[in-house]
Parts: structure tokens; C-alpha cells; sequence
């Protein structure tokens, strides 16, 4: 079962995206990401973070512990900015928290080109993402850390962030669970994930008990969104789901991944139509949002 602890010191928000999670300390002495359910993506995003983060634990990938942080806004309370403290406001109570991997690097196409991923791992992974539904794992954002990053322990991936994942969820009536998403830009794609091995290794453990047991995680507050009569009956739904499309999963398995060289064609001509009908001027100006190499030399670390 997930943990409980409660929150007793802020260190810092995280602006990487929308949710602004912030990184706290709690009263077990560990350290956590914090999701906070006032967020503008919702409860559901908490939903699909514990729903598809202890699946994944479950079927043996890299994910960090999931905990329940009770969170007062007052440990906040020297946060400067007024819409960050207004979250808080609107958070106090119970949140969602991630055990925080300190050093951990994102997995960005830099790192790509030096770690090194076994195609069956890359095919566990994505095989996990498209019964989750996680169409939120591509070159331009991994959600993928890279963890340890120094010292004599190889680095390996952490899969982070579902909160996208489990889109079925925002519209329980056209749920199809055999429907057929386009994983051709997943981040692992150019590694050649085996997901046909994959396949054959985790769906036979994806049992409606497995199931069940990890949607019993979910807060019944945080099961409420849905149009169902009880949390109860909402957490039957999403076992029946996730049980029926992994019974159908040679109807969605993907196969079809770009090399590199198509990916980076693929991107060119994006970019160029994207160019198209810009002033000259506009043309000009850099990106000035794109990442900055990685500070380290990786190959010291990767081997």
C-alpha cells in the first residue's frame, strides 16, 4: 500500500511544467515530488500517476515510490510567488508525492546517443505506455530520467510522469480498449523495442487481481470526476479496461518505429513548414527554448 507521511518542509517548486510540483521534505526524512491536486490538470492526472506508476513497479520496470503526502500550505508559506502559494491553497490535504532521485538527468537526445538500451527494455516500456495508453513519451519529452549519475553503479532509466497517460479515463463512453494509438515517436523508438517479447512477458501478469489491488491505491476522493454512482464502482471500470485491452493487445501492439535518420528527416520538414510564412526577421531569432547540451561528459559515466 502506499505510504502516508506528511509534509514539513518546502525546498523549491519545479517549473518544468504546468503542474508545478515542487520537491519537499517529509517526516520520515525522505524527500519527495509533490503533485498537488489543485493543479490545472486535475485529480485524474493524480489517478493515472498511481494507476500506471505501480503497474509499471508492478510488472518490474524502474519507478520511483509513490507516497501520499499530507501537505499543509503553511510549510509554504515564504513561497514568493502568488500563484504558486494560491496552489497550495488549493491543494491543502492529501497530494501525491514521488520519491525524488537526487542528480537524476532527464533523458535527453544528447544522453540518447551514449546510453546504451537494450531493445527489450526499451520494448517492456513501451509496450506499458501503449496498454496505458501513455501517448506522452516521445523524443521532444521523455519523461524518462537517467539515475544514478555518478559514482561506480551503471546509470539506468526511471520512467516519471504519467499524469497524461490513461486518456480513456476524461471520456469513459468511447472507451475502446482495443483502439490503435500512434507510437511512432515514442523516445525509445529508435532503439528497436522488442514489445513482441514484451508482450509475451507482461501480459500474462496483468491479471484483473493485479489490477484490482493497484486501483485500490487511488484515494476515494480522487474518484469523482468520472459519472459513476461510487469510487467503488469507477475503480471496477478501470480494471475491466486495462483487463479487456491487455486481452487485446496484438490489436494495438506497435511495431512500426522510424530509424533515426527518418525521425530526423521527418523533423526537418516540420520545421520547414513551420518556417513557411514567418517575416525574415522572425527567422532569424534563435531558439531560445531549446535545452542546452548536457553539462558533463556523459561518456565518462555511460562507459
Amino acid at each position: 500500500m502506499l505510504r502516508d507521511v506528511t509534509a514539513v518542509r518546502y525546498v523549491t517548486p519545479l517549473r518544468s511544467g504546468g503542474s508545478v510540483p515542487a520537491v519537499v521534505e517529509a517526516d520520515d526524512l525522505g524527500t519527495y515530488v509533490v503533485k498537488f491536486t489543485g493543479s490545472a490538470q486535475g485529480r485524474k492526472a493524480l489517478v493515472a500517476e498511481v494507476i500506471v506508476g505501480e503497474l509499471a513497479r508492478a510488472l518490474g520496470l524502474r519507478f520511483p515510490e509513490l507516497v501520499l503526502v499530507h501537505f499543509d500550505p503553511a510549510v509554504a508559506a515564504h513561497e514568493p510567488h502568488q500563484e504558486v502559494r494560491d496552489l497550495h491553497g488549493a491543494s491543502a490535504g492529501l497530494n501525491l508525492g514521488m520519491d525524488h532521485l537526487p542528480g537524476a538527468r532527464d533523458f535527453t537526445p544528447e544522453i540518447a546517443e551514449v546510453l546504451p538500451v537494450d531493445p527489450l527494455e526499451a520494448g517492456r516500456i513501451v509496450w506499458m505506455d501503449a496498454l496505458t495508453v501513455n501517448v506522452d513519451r516521445t523524443v521532444q519529452s521523455s519523461n524518462l530520467m537517467v539515475w544514478p549519475t555518478l559514482g561506480t553503479v551503471p546509470p539506468r532509466l526511471w520512467l516519471i510522469d504519467h499524469g497524461a497517460a490513461l486518456v480513456f479515463h476524461h471520456r469513459w463512453d468511447g472507451a475502446d480498449p482495443a483502439k490503435v494509438y500512434d507510437f511512432r515517436h515514442h523516445a525509445l523508438g529508435h532503439y528497436g523495442p522488442d514489445v513482441r517479447a514484451a508482450d509475451a512477458e507482461l501480459a500474462p501478469k496483468v491479471t484483473e487481481e493485479l489490477l484490482r489491488g493497484i486501483v485500490a491505491e487511488v484515494p476515494d476522493a480522487w474518484l469523482t470526476d468520472g459519472g459513476f454512482a461510487t469510487p467503488g464502482e469507477e475503480r471496477e471500470a478501470y480494471v475491466a479496461y486495462l483487463h479487456a485491452r491487455v486481452r487485446a493487445s496484438r490489436q494495438w501492439l506497435p511495431t512500426d518505429f522510424p530509424h533515426r535518420d527518418e525521425l530526423a528527416a521527418e523533423n526537418a520538414r516540420r520545421a520547414a513548414r513551420n518556417q513557411r510564412g514567418r517575416p525574415a526577421w522572425l527567422k532569424q531569432v534563435p531558439d531560445l527554448h531549446g535545452k542546452p547540451a548536457a553539462e558533463q561528459d556523459w561518456s565518462v559515466h555511460l562507459g
